[in-house]
Protein backbone atom coordinates (compact mmCIF):
# COMPACT_ATOMS: atom_id res chain seq x y z
CA UNK A 1 0.00 0.00 0.00
CA UNK A 2 1.45 3.35 -1.02
CA UNK A 3 1.58 6.34 1.26
CA UNK A 4 -1.10 8.20 -0.72
CA UNK A 5 -3.62 5.43 -0.10
CA UNK A 6 -3.94 6.55 3.53
CA UNK A 7 -4.25 10.25 2.74
CA UNK A 8 -7.28 11.95 4.28
CA UNK A 9 -9.35 13.56 1.53
CA UNK A 10 -12.41 14.58 3.61
CA UNK A 11 -12.10 15.32 7.31
CA UNK A 12 -15.18 15.84 9.47
CA UNK A 13 -14.24 17.53 12.70
CA UNK A 14 -16.75 17.35 15.53
CA UNK A 15 -19.87 18.42 13.66
CA UNK A 16 -23.17 18.90 15.48
CA UNK A 17 -26.54 19.41 13.82
CA UNK A 18 -30.01 20.01 15.18
CA UNK A 19 -33.50 20.80 13.92
CA UNK A 20 -35.28 22.86 16.55
CA UNK A 21 -35.15 20.76 19.70
CA UNK A 22 -34.05 17.60 17.86
CA UNK A 23 -30.33 16.87 18.09
CA UNK A 24 -29.49 15.00 14.85
CA UNK A 25 -25.69 14.82 15.21
CA UNK A 26 -23.48 15.41 18.23
CA UNK A 27 -19.74 16.03 17.90
CA UNK A 28 -19.29 13.51 15.05
CA UNK A 29 -15.85 13.08 13.52
CA UNK A 30 -14.93 10.98 10.48
CA UNK A 31 -12.13 10.71 7.94
CA UNK A 32 -12.62 9.62 4.33
CA UNK A 33 -9.27 8.40 3.06
CA UNK A 34 -8.04 7.72 -0.44
CA UNK A 35 -7.90 4.04 -1.27
CA UNK A 36 -10.86 2.91 0.83
CA UNK A 37 -14.58 2.37 1.15
CA UNK A 38 -15.80 3.77 4.47
CA UNK A 39 -19.28 2.65 5.50
CA UNK A 40 -21.54 4.36 8.04
CA UNK A 41 -24.16 2.15 9.65
CA UNK A 42 -26.72 2.54 12.41
CA UNK A 43 -30.42 2.18 13.19
CA UNK A 44 -33.04 4.28 11.41
CA UNK A 45 -32.83 7.88 12.56
CA UNK A 46 -29.23 7.55 13.73
CA UNK A 47 -28.08 10.49 11.58
CA UNK A 48 -26.38 8.67 8.70
CA UNK A 49 -27.97 10.65 5.86
CA UNK A 50 -27.46 13.85 7.87
CA UNK A 51 -23.70 13.34 7.57
CA UNK A 52 -23.94 13.09 3.79
CA UNK A 53 -26.19 16.15 3.69
CA UNK A 54 -23.64 18.11 5.72
CA UNK A 55 -20.76 17.07 3.47
CA UNK A 56 -22.48 18.17 0.27
CA UNK A 57 -23.94 21.36 1.74
CA UNK A 58 -27.65 20.51 2.05
CA UNK A 59 -27.31 21.08 5.79
CA UNK A 60 -24.90 23.35 7.62
CA UNK A 61 -23.84 22.13 11.09
CA UNK A 62 -23.95 24.69 13.88
CA UNK A 63 -20.69 23.35 15.28
CA UNK A 64 -17.56 21.76 13.84
CA UNK A 65 -16.12 21.85 10.33
CA UNK A 66 -15.78 19.73 7.19
CA UNK A 67 -12.55 19.91 5.21
CA UNK A 68 -12.03 18.65 1.66
CA UNK A 69 -8.35 18.49 0.72
CA UNK A 70 -7.82 21.05 3.46
CA UNK A 71 -10.53 23.43 2.21
CA UNK A 72 -13.41 24.28 4.53
CA UNK A 73 -16.76 23.19 3.05
CA UNK A 74 -18.89 23.90 6.09
CA UNK A 75 -20.67 26.98 4.70
CA UNK A 76 -20.45 26.33 0.96
CA UNK A 77 -23.56 25.79 -1.17
CA UNK A 78 -24.21 22.36 -2.74
CA UNK A 79 -23.43 23.40 -6.33
CA UNK A 80 -20.02 24.72 -5.31
CA UNK A 81 -19.23 21.52 -3.43
CA UNK A 82 -20.30 19.44 -6.43
CA UNK A 83 -18.02 21.52 -8.67
CA UNK A 84 -15.10 20.70 -6.35
CA UNK A 85 -15.56 16.98 -7.04
CA UNK A 86 -17.96 15.57 -4.44
CA UNK A 87 -20.87 13.61 -5.96
CA UNK A 88 -23.64 11.61 -4.33
CA UNK A 89 -26.62 9.36 -4.78
CA UNK A 90 -29.85 9.72 -2.83
CA UNK A 91 -31.83 7.39 -0.59
CA UNK A 92 -34.99 8.60 -2.33
CA UNK A 93 -34.06 8.63 -6.00
CA UNK A 94 -33.78 12.20 -7.33
CA UNK A 95 -33.67 11.79 -11.10
CA UNK A 96 -35.30 13.62 -14.01
CA UNK A 97 -38.05 11.03 -14.44
CA UNK A 98 -39.25 12.42 -17.78
CA UNK A 99 -35.82 12.17 -19.41
CA UNK A 100 -33.96 9.14 -20.70
CA UNK A 101 -31.18 7.50 -18.73
CA UNK A 102 -28.67 8.94 -21.21
CA UNK A 103 -30.04 12.48 -20.80
CA UNK A 104 -29.88 12.18 -17.01
CA UNK A 105 -26.20 11.30 -17.28
CA UNK A 106 -25.51 14.15 -19.70
CA UNK A 107 -27.24 16.57 -17.34
CA UNK A 108 -24.67 15.66 -14.68
CA UNK A 109 -21.88 16.78 -17.03
CA UNK A 110 -23.01 20.41 -17.04
CA UNK A 111 -20.46 21.39 -14.37
CA UNK A 112 -17.69 20.44 -16.80
CA UNK A 113 -19.15 22.21 -19.86
CA UNK A 114 -17.36 25.40 -20.89
CA UNK A 115 -19.74 26.73 -23.55
CA UNK A 116 -23.01 28.45 -22.68
CA UNK A 117 -26.57 27.82 -23.82
CA UNK A 118 -26.32 30.11 -26.88
CA UNK A 119 -23.32 28.32 -28.38
CA UNK A 120 -24.83 25.00 -27.32
CA UNK A 121 -27.95 25.71 -29.35
CA UNK A 122 -25.81 26.18 -32.48
CA UNK A 123 -24.05 22.82 -31.97
CA UNK A 124 -21.13 23.80 -34.17
CA UNK A 125 -17.35 23.74 -33.94
CA UNK A 126 -16.00 23.78 -30.35
CA UNK A 127 -19.45 23.15 -28.86
CA UNK A 128 -19.96 20.06 -30.98
CA UNK A 129 -16.51 18.72 -30.14
CA UNK A 130 -17.14 19.33 -26.43
CA UNK A 131 -20.43 17.42 -26.46
CA UNK A 132 -18.84 14.51 -28.32
CA UNK A 133 -16.12 14.34 -25.64
CA UNK A 134 -18.74 14.33 -22.89
CA UNK A 135 -20.72 11.63 -24.69
CA UNK A 136 -17.62 9.44 -24.80
CA UNK A 137 -17.25 9.78 -21.03
CA UNK A 138 -20.91 8.85 -20.58
CA UNK A 139 -20.65 5.81 -22.86
CA UNK A 140 -17.81 4.43 -20.73
CA UNK A 141 -20.02 4.70 -17.63
CA UNK A 142 -22.94 3.04 -19.43
CA UNK A 143 -20.65 0.14 -20.31
CA UNK A 144 -19.22 -0.07 -16.78
CA UNK A 145 -22.67 -0.25 -15.17
CA UNK A 146 -24.16 -2.47 -17.91
CA UNK A 147 -26.86 0.04 -18.88
CA UNK A 148 -26.84 -0.40 -22.66
CA UNK A 149 -30.35 -1.85 -22.73
CA UNK A 150 -31.86 1.09 -20.83
CA UNK A 151 -29.77 4.00 -22.11
CA UNK A 152 -32.60 5.50 -24.20
CA UNK A 153 -35.52 4.53 -21.95
CA UNK A 154 -37.40 7.16 -19.96
CA UNK A 155 -36.27 6.89 -16.34
CA UNK A 156 -39.79 7.10 -14.94
CA UNK A 157 -40.70 3.89 -16.79
CA UNK A 158 -37.79 1.86 -15.39
CA UNK A 159 -38.03 -0.65 -12.53
CA UNK A 160 -36.78 0.57 -9.17
CA UNK A 161 -33.48 -1.33 -9.27
CA UNK A 162 -32.57 0.10 -12.67
CA UNK A 163 -33.39 3.62 -11.54
CA UNK A 164 -30.98 3.11 -8.65
CA UNK A 165 -28.34 2.16 -11.21
CA UNK A 166 -29.04 5.34 -13.21
CA UNK A 167 -28.68 7.33 -9.97
CA UNK A 168 -25.23 5.82 -9.41
CA UNK A 169 -24.27 6.44 -13.03
CA UNK A 170 -25.34 10.07 -12.81
CA UNK A 171 -23.13 10.65 -9.77
CA UNK A 172 -20.25 8.96 -11.56
CA UNK A 173 -20.83 11.16 -14.62
CA UNK A 174 -19.60 14.15 -12.61
CA UNK A 175 -16.07 12.68 -12.58
CA UNK A 176 -15.98 12.89 -8.78
CA UNK A 177 -12.93 12.58 -6.57
CA UNK A 178 -15.20 11.49 -3.69
CA UNK A 179 -18.42 9.49 -4.00
CA UNK A 180 -21.18 9.57 -1.36
CA UNK A 181 -23.66 6.70 -1.66
CA UNK A 182 -26.84 6.89 0.42
CA UNK A 183 -28.34 3.39 0.75
CA UNK A 184 -27.78 2.43 -2.92
CA UNK A 185 -29.22 -1.06 -2.29
CA UNK A 186 -32.34 -0.13 -0.34
CA UNK A 187 -35.46 -1.86 -1.67
CA UNK A 188 -33.56 -4.22 -3.97
CA UNK A 189 -33.85 -7.96 -4.28
CA UNK A 190 -30.86 -10.25 -3.72
CA UNK A 191 -29.74 -10.31 -7.35
CA UNK A 192 -29.96 -6.53 -7.68
CA UNK A 193 -27.95 -6.08 -4.47
CA UNK A 194 -25.24 -8.39 -5.76
CA UNK A 195 -25.03 -6.40 -8.99
CA UNK A 196 -24.87 -3.08 -7.15
CA UNK A 197 -22.15 -4.32 -4.78
CA UNK A 198 -20.16 -5.48 -7.80
CA UNK A 199 -20.56 -2.10 -9.49
CA UNK A 200 -19.42 -0.25 -6.37
CA UNK A 201 -16.32 -2.43 -6.14
CA UNK A 202 -15.64 -1.92 -9.87
CA UNK A 203 -15.86 1.86 -9.44
CA UNK A 204 -13.52 1.74 -6.47
CA UNK A 205 -10.98 -0.55 -8.14
CA UNK A 206 -11.04 0.85 -11.68
CA UNK A 207 -11.51 4.55 -11.01
CA UNK A 208 -9.74 4.73 -7.62
CA UNK A 209 -12.50 6.89 -6.11
CA UNK A 210 -12.79 6.89 -2.31
CA UNK A 211 -16.36 6.07 -1.27
CA UNK A 212 -18.47 6.94 1.77
CA UNK A 213 -21.31 4.43 1.87
CA UNK A 214 -24.44 4.46 4.01
CA UNK A 215 -25.97 1.00 4.05
CA UNK A 216 -28.20 -1.29 6.17
CA UNK A 217 -27.37 -4.66 4.64
CA UNK A 218 -24.71 -6.02 7.01
CA UNK A 219 -23.63 -8.79 4.65
CA UNK A 220 -22.80 -6.18 2.00
CA UNK A 221 -21.11 -3.95 4.58
CA UNK A 222 -18.88 -6.77 5.79
CA UNK A 223 -17.99 -7.80 2.23
CA UNK A 224 -16.98 -4.48 0.64
CA UNK A 225 -15.97 -2.08 3.44
CA UNK A 226 -12.45 -1.27 4.55
CA UNK A 227 -13.61 0.59 7.66
CA UNK A 228 -17.00 0.94 9.35
CA UNK A 229 -18.32 3.70 11.60
CA UNK A 230 -21.46 3.19 13.69
CA UNK A 231 -23.93 5.92 14.67
CA UNK A 232 -26.65 5.74 17.29
CA UNK A 233 -28.92 8.69 18.13
CA UNK A 234 -26.53 11.08 16.37
CA UNK A 235 -23.44 9.87 18.22
CA UNK A 236 -20.56 7.91 16.75
CA UNK A 237 -20.26 4.98 19.14
CA UNK A 238 -17.48 3.00 17.47
CA UNK A 239 -15.28 2.87 14.36
CA UNK A 240 -12.99 0.12 13.09
CA UNK A 241 -12.45 -2.82 10.77
CA UNK A 242 -15.58 -4.70 9.63
CA UNK A 243 -14.88 -7.82 11.70
CA UNK A 244 -14.23 -5.73 14.82
CA UNK A 245 -17.50 -3.86 14.31
CA UNK A 246 -19.49 -7.04 13.73
CA UNK A 247 -18.55 -8.43 17.15
CA UNK A 248 -18.65 -5.19 19.13
CA UNK A 249 -21.17 -5.30 21.98
CA UNK A 250 -22.04 -1.61 21.54
CA UNK A 251 -23.03 -2.26 17.93
CA UNK A 252 -25.08 -5.31 18.87
CA UNK A 253 -26.94 -3.28 21.52
CA UNK A 254 -27.58 -0.42 19.08
CA UNK A 255 -29.14 -2.75 16.50
CA UNK A 256 -30.80 -5.37 18.69
CA UNK A 257 -31.34 -3.61 22.00
CA UNK A 258 -30.54 -4.92 25.49
CA UNK A 259 -32.44 -7.56 27.37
Amino acid sequence: MTQNQNEVIVEIRGISLKFGGLQALTDVGLEIRTGEILTVIGPNGAGKTCILNCINGFYHPYKGEILYKGRDLTRLNPHKIAALGIARTFQNIELFSGLSALDNLMAARHIHMKHGALLGSLFFGPTRREEIAHRQEIEEIIDLLEMESIRKKVVGSLPYGQRKRVDLARALSMNPSVLLLDEPMAGMNVEEKEDMARFILDIYELKKIPILLVEHDMDVVMDISHRVAVLDFGLKIVEGLPQEIKNDERVIRAYLGEE
